[in-house]
C-alpha cells in the first residue's frame, strides 16, 4: 500500500504559487504511513525508488502543464506522527516552509530506514522529552535550539 500511495502523489492536486506558501503546503503535503506488518515487508531501496519515481513524474507533469521555473519535491520522517511525509514547494531547498531546523540530505535511505525502523511509530518516549520554559523567547528562537531533522530534496520542473 505505501508504495502505491507514494506513486499516487504524482497525480494529486498540485499548487505552485510562491506568493501563497500556506495553500501550497496545505494542498501539496502528504502523510504516508504503514502498519507494523507492512513495514516488515518493505525494503528501503524500494521505498526510495518509489519517491524518486514520483519526483520524476511530478517534474514531467510540471513541464507538461507549461509551468515556468522549478519546484522542490521533498521527503522527511515525521517521528512525532510516525509517518513519512512528502510535499512540493515553489521554494528552493534551503527555504522550505518548516517551522523548525532541518538539514538537507542527498539520499533518501537514512530517512526511510528511520521510518521503517521506528518500533513504535508516533510515540516519543518520556525519556526523550524535556521540559522547557521559553522565558519570553519566540517560536523561531525555541525551534533554533532543537536538533535539525533530515530532509531529502529533488529539484523538479522546467529549468532543471
Amino acid at each position: 500500500m505505501l508504495l502505491t500511495f507514494i506513486a499516487e502523489v504524482a497525480d494529486e492536486p498540485l499548487v505552485l504559487d510562491p506568493g501563497d506558501q500556506a495553500t501550497e503546503s496545505q494542498t501539496n503535503t502528504w502523510h504516508l504511513g504503514a502498519d507494523a506488518k507492512e513495514r516488515a515487508t518493505l525494503v528501503v531501496e524500494e521505498v526510495a525508488a518509489a519517491f524518486e519515481s514520483t519526483a520524476r513524474a511530478l517534474s514531467d507533469r510540471i513541464r507538461a502543464l507549461g509551468l515556468h521555473g522549478t519546484a522542490t519535491f521533498y521527503v522527511w520522517h515525521d517521528e512525532q506522527a510516525g509517518q513519512l511525509r512528502c510535499s512540493t514547494s515553489s521554494q528552493p531547498p534551503e527555504s522550505l516552509p518548516f517551522g523548525g531546523n532541518y538539514v538537507l540530505t542527498e539520499t533518501l535511505e537514512p530517512i526511510i530506514a528511520s521510518f521503517l525502523d521506528d518500533s513504535d511509530p508516533g510515540l516519543v518516549p518520556w525519556t526523550e522529552l524535556t521540559s522547557f520554559e521559553s522565558d519570553g523567547q519566540d517560536r523561531a528562537e525555541v525551534d533554533s535550539m532543537l536538533p535539525p531533522f533530515p530532509v531529502w530534496t529533488c529539484r523538479i520542473g522546467r529549468d532543471i
